[in-house]
């Protein structure tokens, strides 16, 4: 969760929403990607952490399904970043900070405990809650 709040912090240098992941392979504990969000940068909507992050693991693991791979994320994702969680068959989500508006895991959409779900992730919620949760009050404090 070290190397997803340094993520946050680098994409809160960039003036994006302070949102850090890092896709990690369970079976050797090294790390396949890490992005931070980039949606202003990019001009782009789904170039949230995850998304980047996700499809850097499946390039450079040369797969869709990432079933050995853990991602953390520093904000509860939302519920189009957890359904690519889905797609892409992630082992276990551990994120920081909760979304009571815009997350899809524990809030909103709960995309994981949908009927629908084909893959439902190990979840972890609150790991580095405190920081993570910081660095997100940091962002709109300036923005206010």
């Amino acid at each position: 969760m070290e190397m997803a709040l340094a993520e946050a912090e680098r994409a809160l240098a960039r003036g994006e929403v302070p949102v850090g992941c890092v896709v990690v392979d369970s079976m050797t504990e090294t790390v396949v990607a890490s992005a931070g969000n980039r949606v202003e940068e990019l001009r782009d909507p789904t170039a949230h952490a995850e998304m980047l992050a996700l499809r850097a693991a499946a390039r450079r693991l040369g797969s869709r399904h990432l079933t050995a791979c853990d991602l953390y994320v520093t904000l509860e994702p939302c519920a189009m970043c957890a359904a690519a969680m889905s797609f892409a068959r992630i082992r276990r989500l551990c994120f920081g900070a909760y979304d009571v508006k815009m997350g899809g895991v524990e809030h909103g959409a709960r995309v994981f405990a949908r009927e629908t779900c084909h893959h439902r992730p190990e979840v972890v919620g609150g790991l580095s809650e405190t920081a993570a949760a910081g660095l997100m009050q940091r962002f709109f404090a300036a923005r206010r």
